[in-house]
């Protein structure tokens, strides 16, 4: 009376490396990127510029957030000198995100100095594209 053919390590194997690639797919949409939409962290998601409060940049650190809907990454490696960068890592198109004074690319490993956007860890083998930051007041406005 069973239809179903038995379940074979195979076809686990295969249903649990699909749901892996799903979520990892998840990880590197511009999605995970954080925009003003309602988050701390900033950043106008759809026009030529993005806005982000200088005080969520904490210093020596760095905040994600979008510009004309792509993720970026805008850092301020000392008090009132900010940097950013395209999210999207060099090697492979993933998204990069913060962690301290580098970025990191979840999907192969490759680290980005946060003031620089050099690669410190590949495989990635060039830098982050350099986006232009500007300080007034206490905003950022960042354009490409």
């Amino acid at each position: 009376m069973n239809d179903h053919a038995p379940l074979t390590r195979r076809t686990l194997f295969t249903i649990g490396g699909a749901a892996t690639g799903a979520v990892l797919l998840a990880a590197c949409t511009p999605g995970g990127a954080q925009d003003s939409g309602g988050s701390g962290d900033g950043g106008s998601g759809g026009s030529g510029l993005a806005q982000v409060s200088l005080a969520s940049i904490p210093v020596g650190g760095a905040v994600s957030a979008t510009l004309a809907g792509k993720p970026i990454v805008v850092s301020q490696p000392t008090a009132g000198h900010v940097v950013a960068f395209s999210a999207v890592c060099t090697h492979a198109g993933c998204t990069v995100a913060p962690q301290g004074k580098e970025f990191d690319c979840p999907c192969h490993g490759s680290r980005f100095d946060a003031a620089t956007g050099d690669v410190l860890n590949g495989p990635a083998s060039d830098p982050l594209p350099k986006l232009k930051a500007e300080v007034s007041g206490d905003s950022v406005t960042v354009t490409a």
